[in-house]
């Protein structure tokens, strides 16, 4: 687990074998979730054309993020943010229509699925590890473009591009502590006792991408 990381190089040209591939595959569908609902969809994109759009569409939000940041947009422009043109596997992660599972999740339907969705992605990312490889969760795009280009039906939500495959090298620290753009929270700032800690709420200070660096 202390080794995991969200990786955004990967070896260009490289493949997945399809035995590990099928790892991979089981390892996902190994994770908890919610109801036994297991809600995650997953679309393999093998079509090049199809993977250019994707990361057209990564390109396009990542502008829309950098103007975002205000005086931070050049320093996020200049990170490393996806790999979906470079990895071996590109994969598409879809939340199905809710089929009516009420079973753990009556009063927080599509927290819980959302949920059961998250744990199965860790799974694969920790099984990808196992097997040498790199993985990168990206987020950057417009929900209804990826419906669009994927063809989704109504009420299937799409939660990001999984991009996977041989790296180089791995990261020794996760790259955006590397790249000093924010630093990962001590347990001392997420664990509390009984209350909430009134120096958790947000609205008291500045988010920390809007904080110059020291």
């Amino acid at each position: 687990m202390q080794v995991r990381r969200d990786m955004r190089h990967f070896t260009a040209g490289a493949q997945v074998a399809e035995d590990v591939r099928a790892r991979l595959q089981a390892a996902l569908l190994a994770a908890p979730s919610v109801g036994l609902m297991q809600p995650l969809r997953v679309l393999r994109i093998t079509d090049p054309a199809l993977r250019e759009r994707l990361a057209a569409t990564v390109d396009e939000e990542r502008m829309r993020t950098a103007q975002a940041m205000g005086p931070r947009a050049a320093e996020f422009l200049a990170l490393k943010v996806e790999g979906v043109r470079e990895c071996a596997e590109l994969w598409a992660l879809v939340l199905a229509p809710d089929d009516g599972t009420l079973f753990g999740r009556r009063t927080l339907a599509s927290e819980m699925a959302w949920c059961s969705a998250g744990a199965a992605v860790q799974n694969l990312w920790l099984a990808a590890r196992a097997e040498n490889l790199g993985l990168g969760w990206v987020s950057l795009f417009e929900p209804g473009d990826l419906r669009r280009l994927l063809s989704l039906p109504v009420g299937a939500a799409p939660l990001g591009l999984l991009c996977i495959g041989p790296v180089d090298r791995f990261y020794e620290t996760p790259m955006l502590i590397q790249q000093q753009w924010r630093q990962a929270r001590p347990v001392s700032a997420v664990f509390t006792e009984n209350s909430w800690e009134p120096s958790w709420n947000t609205g008291s200070c500045a988010t920390p991408e809007h904080l110059p660096l020291g």
